[in-house]
């Protein structure tokens, strides 16, 4: 039943991906998910793959983008591609991400590199004695020189940097954004806020600065990059929990993010969301796909998840043997046109 299910959506690939393909240049909405599986067994150091982790092939891109989709985030760990901070970016593990971007490229999707390692290496924190800030610059110029067209490959700063203050990664992220425009990129460069990225905790403060305030002189000189945010819909907006709040409290939360985005001529990306397939998350996934469908503030978003190993995470985007999973057809209606 499964073998049949995804041959007939492969297959129905063929009507609708030339429709669907968008690379990350082409300035039109971007809409995806998330393609887990490379960031697993960050416990296990390189680890093993397939064994531990696993990158998604071209298949599952061509299952998603048969539903619309034209953006994958691709979340990676830094230890794995480079073993010693400074040191030669490992072989075998950019070969994997260059096959994952090509597999993209071949159908005409974006794909996003996520170094998915919360702000730290090595469970030290970006600017400390160990990890220092320059580390991520040589990290990121190391990956603009095997990947130097932006036509379908953007650069994701830095997943949930929550291991180091916020304006110490406000510091960090401009500092390397300016040192790939320096070197020559013209990729699209999602960065995110400091902190778990949180809309809902955009204004709070971090010390003394919150997102709201580290963000609002950001500076590209190319002026091609998105302002990254998250949102979860459980109590605690922690993406752990499997009830959800009121749909109007998120809606509020989009909105408010939307306003400081507008007031201060910055753009926003949705780079994780997800909920569970019970009847009041459905409504809270609901609300935020309509905050975001339409309003200029939002350039795109990325479902959190799916992937070949998520088995049965409540938030899975992955079909299984009934077929597609719920939150795909609110995913689609947010899809434009």
């Amino acid at each position: 039943m499964i073998k049949f299910l995804f041959s007939s959506v492969i297959l129905a690939c063929a009507l609708f991906c030339q429709a669907a393909s968008a690379g990350c240049m082409d300035g039109k909405p971007m809409a995806g998910v998330n393609l887990s599986g490379a960031e697993f067994a960050a416990e296990k150091l390189p680890g093993k793959v397939f064994t531990d982790y696993v990158y998604p092939d071209l298949d599952e891109m061509r299952l998603f983008q048969s539903m619309g989709m034209n953006t994958f985030r691709l979340p990676f760990l830094w230890e794995r591609v480079q073993p010693k901070l400074f040191g030669e970016l490992d072989q075998a593990e950019l070969q994997r991400i260059k096959d994952s971007v090509a597999a993209a490229g071949s159908i005409g999707v974006c794909m996003i590199l996520d170094v998915h390692n919360y702000g730290q290496y090595r469970g030290k924190p970006i600017g400390s004695p160990e990890v220092p800030r320059a580390a991520l610059v040589d990290l990121w110029q190391r990956l603009l020189a095997s990947f130097k067209d932006p036509a379908n490959v953007a650069f994701g700063l830095m997943n949930e940097p929550a291991k180091l203050p916020t304006a110490e990664w406000a510091a960090t992220a401009q500092e390397t954004l300016n040192a790939l425009r320096r070197k020559g990129s013209r990729h699209l460069i999602l960065v995110p806020g400091g902190g778990w990225s949180g809309a809902h905790s955009w204004y709070a403060k971090d010390g003394a600065v919150s997102n709201a305030d580290a963000f609002r002189f950001f500076h590209d000189p190319a002026d091609n990059y998105m302002i990254e945010v998250h949102q979860y819909a459980d109590a605690n907006f922690s993406g752990t929990g499997n009830d959800c709040v009121d749909p109007a409290r998120l809606s509020a939360i989009m909105a408010n993010v939307a306003l400081w985005a507008t007031s201060t001529r910055r753009r926003l990306f949705l780079g994780e969301f997800g909920v569970p397939a019970n009847q009041s998350c459905l409504a809270a996934l609901t609300a935020m796909v309509d905050a975001i469908k339409g309003n200029p503030a939002w350039g795109g978003w990325t479902y959190w998840a799916a992937g070949q190993w998520l088995g049965t995470y409540p938030f899975s985007l992955q079909p299984d043997s009934n077929g597609e999973r719920p939150q795909t057809a609110i995913l689609k209606k947010g899809i434009s046109p």
